[in-house]
C-alpha cells in the first residue's frame, strides 16, 4: 500500500491570514488553531499546517485541489469576486483565463505568502 499524506506544512508571514485565504476560496470551516499552526482540515484526514516564518522570503509552494465541476464553479466565482489575478498556467503566461487540460478546467491564483494555488476538476495522469 502506498504512503498517504497525512499533513504538510505551509510557511505564511501570517498563519491565520494564509489559512483563512485558502479556506475563504474553498467555502471551508474557519482554521483550527494547533500549537503553533492554523490547521485546514482537508478530505481524508489530510491537513495543511499554516507556520508563521518571518523570514525575508518565503519559498512558494504549489499546492492543487481536486474538486467537483460545480465546486469549481463555485471557487472560480468567489475569486472573480474578489477581483484576485488568475491564470490558466502555473507560469503566469496566461493572465484572466483558466486551463482544459485532461478533459476538466483548472485555474491558478496566488495566496497572500506567493503559494500557487491550483484548482482542478480532472486529475492529471500519473503512471
Amino acid at each position: 500500500m502506498p504512503a498517504r499524506l497525512d499533513h504538510t506544512i505551509v510557511r505564511s508571514r501570517d498563519r491565520f491570514a494564509g489559512a483563512r485565504f485558502l479556506t475563504d476560496l474553498l467555502a471551508a470551516p474557519e482554521p483550527k488553531p494547533f500549537g503553533p499552526f492554523a490547521g485546514v482540515a482537508l478530505d481524508g484526514g489530510v491537513t495543511l499546517d499554516y507556520l508563521d516564518d518571518d523570514s525575508e522570503r518565503i519559498v512558494p509552494q504549489h499546492l492543487a485541489f481536486l474538486v467537483s465541476e460545480d465546486e469549481f464553479d463555485e471557487i472560480f466565482g468567489r475569486i472573480k469576486e474578489r477581483g484576485l489575478p488568475y491564470w490558466a498556467d502555473p507560469h503566469h503566461h496566461e493572465p484572466q483565463r483558466i486551463n482544459h487540460h485532461h478533459g476538466g478546467r483548472g485555474v491558478y491564483v496566488d495566496d497572500p505568502d506567493g503559494h500557487s494555488i491550483e484548482f482542478i476538476t480532472h486529475t492529471y495522469v500519473v503512471d
